[in-house]
């Protein structure tokens, strides 16, 4: 089985910074573009940024600039540096990857448990 969890959520002030990590574990044999999702109280998910395996980037328009999304390929896992927070960017943040658990078989797309994370003084 393939799991994804996620860890560096918390309460920060605004203006301040967040790191989030999310490894991938399990039974993998390749992994195609890595990414965070969030999804604020009452709004719908989403995308917040993603990165390809040769570290191509997509970012939100909202994140633009404050965030960046790297990833280690040898660790499987994939980061999110947050700066310049704002109580807008307050959410549950889910890690997302699409997995090739087997090779000869399908890539799957799995989530993170989420972690939250609140801005506010």
């Amino acid at each position: 089985q393939v799991q994804l969890v996620e860890s560096g959520g918390g309460l920060v002030q605004p203006g301040g910074s967040l790191k989030l990590s999310c490894a991938a574990s399990g039974t993998i044999f390749s992994i195609r573009n890595m990414g965070w999702y969030r999804q604020a109280p009452g709004k719908e998910r989403e995308l917040v940024a993603q990165v390809s395996p040769g570290g191509t980037t997509d970012y939100a328009d909202s994140a633009k600039g404050r965030f960046t999304i790297s990833r280690d390929n040898a660790k499987n896992t994939v980061y999110l540096q947050m700066n310049s927070l704002k109580p807008g960017d307050t959410a549950v943040y889910y890690c997302t990857a699409l997995i090739l658990p087997n090779f000869g078989g399908n890539y799957y797309t799995y989530w993170g448990q989420g972690t939250q994370v609140t801005v506010s003084s």
